[in-house]
């Protein structure tokens, strides 16, 4: 959301409101204090961050409910520092700084279908209350929260007539991406970004009135920094799989202007003892098996995947669960993408493995290039409501 300006009139109009932004709410940080690629350090780093422009933490999993019932979910929450952002000549600082964000989606397997939810908060008087500590684990959006207690994270979210708490258990030490837990995104411009690539979950689900045990496995991603979007970042495929042997594998591509996988594009696989190799771009190769085209959006993504790692001897076919598993989260996080629950068959070496994944597809809508103020406000119905009566 930087702009820069080529109208006199804009560029005055903007000039103004940031010195009206100025004596609000104080001067824009760079959110630059020399340590942006700086290794991982933990715990601290599972912690928020003051100076952090974006960070977010990602679940995603896959449980049975003791009735029988395949669930996948998505947890994710972020915090996104605003002094570098505007829509248009509006600084959004003026509207909120930090901002607080939360998605989240159960994909019920056994029943086909998808539901999803997401949130954002300034703190403002309207606001559901939002926090996210930077002395110990713990985040809150309303009544959905993550945090920390003798090891284990605790989840809670809910959808409508639904309450999902689980407990997940590490069950390998956390995983530090790219160099020392510094991933970069284009020269110069990196995050930070660790991960729990096998952690076993255990909770309940309270499904209009009944509640169901459930146990499962789950994934945790930790990201923050500050970068700047370029060229050469303009979406992403990710993936995470959970094999059958014990072992992980993330892989991602970042994707150009072009449409081609950037050279930044990279991935990780953990072995069953929970030791750690990096993979370049060209280690690993993705095959697109099929599409799929959203009734929602008329978005098109890939749908299906080969991924195959010679060096390690991995090839596996990855399919999702459901096709539809798209969330359209233009009144929070602006962007509209896909994020399910997928299976796994394929070869490690001599031996079938079989698992389970999530895969993340953004940037296959673009509407997030025409940001809409009233959706961001006050949610996508009543921007389609306004649109319908000024035109």
């Amino acid at each position: 959301m930087e702009v820069e300006f080529s109208n006199p009139v804009e560029r005055l109009a903007a000039q103004a409101l940031d010195k009206l932004a100025d004596l609000v709410v104080g001067p824009a940080s760079t959110l630059r204090d020399g340590a942006e690629h700086r290794g991982v350090e933990l715990p601290r780093d599972m912690y928020a961050h003051r100076e952090a422009q974006t960070e977010w933490w990602y679940y995603t999993g896959h449980v049975e409910t003791e009735r029988g019932r395949r669930l996948g979910f998505e947890w994710v929450f972020f915090k996104r520092r605003t002094d570098l952002d505007r829509f248009g000549v509006v600084p959004l600082r003026l509207i909120a700084n930090p901002l607080y964000l939360a998605h989240f989606a159960i994909t019920d397997v056994t029943c086909g279908r998808f539901r999803y939810a997401h949130r954002k908060s300034a703190n403002g008087p309207l606001d559901l209350p939002a926090s996210a500590s930077v002395r110990r684990y713990r985040l809150r959006l309303g009544d959905w929260t993550a945090r920390e207690l003798h090891g284990l994270h605790i989840l809670r979210g809910t959808l409508d007539d639904l309450t999902f708490e689980v407990a997940l258990k590490p069950e390998k030490p956390p995983v530090l991406n790219g160099h020392n837990g510094v991933s970069f995104k284009d020269h110069g411009e990196a995050s930070r970004y660790f991960s729990f690539t096998r952690m076993s979950a255990e909770g309940e689900i309270a499904w209009r009135g009944r509640i169901e045990r459930c146990v499962g496995q789950a994934w945790m991603d930790r990201e923050f920094g500050t970068w700047r979007a370029t060229e050469n970042q303009r979406g992403w495929d990710w993936f995470s799989l959970q094999l059958s042997d014990n072992t992980e594998l993330m892989v991602y591509h970042i994707r150009d202007s072009a449409g081609q996988p950037s050279a930044f594009s990279s991935g990780t696989f953990v072995d069953a003892e929970g030791r750690a190799t990096h993979l370049q771009r060209e280690d690993f190769a993705l095959q697109v098996l099929g599409r799929w085209r959203s009734p929602h959006t008329g978005a098109i993504y890939p749908s299906g995947w080969q991924i195959q790692v010679p060096r390690l001897s991995l090839d596996l076919a990855v399919r999702p669960l459901l096709d539809d598993q798209e969330l359209d989260t233009r009144g929070t996080t602006m962007v509209v993408y896909w994020e399910g629950a997928c299976e796994v068959t394929g070869r490690s070496g001599e031996r079938s493995v079989d698992g389970q994944a999530y895969v993340e597809l953004v940037g296959y809508d673009r509407s997030h290039e025409r940001p809409s103020f009233t959706t961001f406000l006050f949610g996508s119905a009543l921007d389609r409501r306004w649109r319908s009566i000024f035109g």
